[in-house]
């Protein structure tokens, strides 16, 4: 009897515990127990525990805030070219900060000062931005650009040390059990908070009181960004490193030359073709459909929520038949999906469209995962992972300037095959269906897989982190790791 009432008045606390450690967010994590599992040591586990809430309150910072960056910027009055401009070149410059982030690293031999100053700073950016809203000011969407790049800066400054710091705390054989929880849980409460962000935002917008919205939501993003940076802070940081970090320029001239380059190649000038239109999207759904925010929201949500459900089935695939299939299929798949919005402008159907264009994002971004870990040694991933990262944004914002161009130079009214299209984003959509298309039949059949496609080998054995939602690719994830994959094929 006393060992019951002992064991109860344990749990009690264990639950008053995690309960003030989300800052009073009553919030139900299924099995947080089992992360016992993961390391037997206590102070590792009791870091573990914290990054998965500092997870969970990130996601609510990305889908609370930052999946509303490009409506905001509409709600700024900024025209459709300016939210391109807006979308692409933050994220650009803002990447440089993972070179800066690795040389850093390189010197201090620390991870965690690296990650609270990048947080802190990423957090602090919602004040000057909430200020913004209130002003709005002539010409908005300028002060709004440079607050932006450092937005993203800071993000990516913390990006290596946090993945650095991570290889270090969660044992190699248990990365795939932690990390597939971990993103079970931030994902699901990324898509929850985008949908309760765009109700808000749509309540107010129906009674004129759209700034109030904007505020609410960017207060949320504010707050849940802080209580990351004080998980973080409770993250034990081992003294000697598992992972070392090189040279990011000495890497990238090392690897391109083999099979990671012609890869590279081809994921860059793939996100160049989609950016043409990409950023184009919300402008077509806010201001040409019309649609309000809870319509923009569920349109949204769709992408993220199939590429959720889907991408174990992805997993599957590729497990089997090989991830350059899932490439090829996907590589078809990605180039239809501007041309299916020329189709029709109906909610449902967009919606649709956005189902569909979830389950092909989620097929090609774990296939590039897959394929970027197989063809880059695993002593220079992190590193080239971050020369990677700076080329795709760059692509990301050449495509961005090609489509400012065309909404330009394109007529209003135009004939495509017999058509008429008559508005020109529609038109820049097209162009980037051909674009797309151009790099797969350019690149595809250029890229090789190196590990023999065999079964049972699971693909969860590649780890993602959800870190921010793109307008055009769904729920975006950063690669951590690789697991180990015993004889039997399960994970350790």
């Amino acid at each position: 009897m006393r060992d019951a009432v002992t064991r109860g008045a344990w749990q009690r606390r264990a639950w008053r515990k995690n309960y003030n450690s989300s800052y009073g967010l009553c919030v139900t994590i299924p099995d947080m127990p089992t992360l016992r599992r993961f390391v037997t040591d206590p102070q590792g586990n009791h870091s573990l525990h914290h990054s998965i809430y500092d997870g969970m309150a990130y996601s609510v910072m990305v889908g609370c805030g930052e999946s509303y960056f490009s409506a905001f910027a509409l709600f700024l009055r900024a025209t459709a070219s300016q939210v391109a401009l807006i979308s692409t070149l933050p994220p650009l410059l803002g990447s440089i900060a993972q070179l800066i982030s690795v040389w850093i690293n390189r010197r201090i031999k620390v991870c965690k000062p690296i990650i609270i100053a990048g947080v802190t700073l990423q957090a602090g950016i919602w004040l000057p931005l909430i200020a913004l809203l209130i002003a709005r000011p002539d010409n908005a969407w300028l002060p709004l650009v440079v607050l932006l790049i450092f937005y993203y800066g800071a993000s990516h400054l913390a990006t290596p040390a946090w993945t650095r710091l991570m290889g270090d705390l969660v044992p190699e054989r248990r990365r795939g059990r932690y990390f597939a929880y971990r993103n079970r849980v931030t994902s699901l409460i990324n898509l929850v908070s985008m949908i309760a962000a765009g109700i808000i935002l749509d309540v107010f917008d129906r009674t004129g009181s759209t700034v109030i919205g904007f505020t609410a939501i960017f207060s949320i993003a504010f707050v849940a960004r802080m209580i990351s940076v004080r998980h973080i802070r409770r993250m034990h940081e081992p003294q000697l490193h598992a992972t070392t970090l090189e040279n990011p320029g000495i890497v990238f001239n090392t690897v391109r030359h083999g099979g990671a380059g012609i890869f590279t190649l081809y994921f860059v000038c793939m996100q160049m073709a989609v950016a043409v239109a990409s950023p184009l999207f919300t402008v077509y759904m806010l201001r040409d459909l019309r649609f309000s925010y809870v319509e923009f929201m569920a349109n949204m949500g769709a992408a993220v929520a199939i590429q959720f459900v889907t991408l174990n089935l992805w997993g599957r695939i590729g497990d089997i038949f090989g991830h350059r299939l899932i490439l090829l299929l996907t590589g078809v798949g990605i180039p239809l999906l501007p041309l299916l919005w020329v189709v029709s402008g109906n909610f449902w159907y967009l919606l649709a469209v956005q189902a569909f264009s979830g389950l092909v994002w989620g097929g090609f971004n774990l296939a590039c995962g897959n394929l970027l870990f197989d063809l880059v040694p695993a002593a220079q991933r992190v590193s080239y992972v971050a020369v990677h990262n700076v080329l795709y944004a760059s692509g990301v914002f050449l495509g961005a300037l090609l489509g400012m161009a065309l909404i330009d130079m394109i007529p209003a009214r135009a004939a495509w095959f017999g058509a008429t299209v008559m508005t020109p984003l529609l038109n820049v959509f097209l162009i980037s269906t051909l674009l797309r298309f151009l790099v797969s039949l350019l690149f595809l059949g250029r890229i090789r897989e190196h590990r023999k496609v065999r079964r049972p080998r699971l693909s969860s054995a590649l780890i993602f982190r959800l870190t921010r939602y793109n307008a055009f690719m769904g729920a975006v994830y950063d690669f951590v790791t690789e697991t180990k994959v015993d004889r039997g094929g399960e994970n350790e």
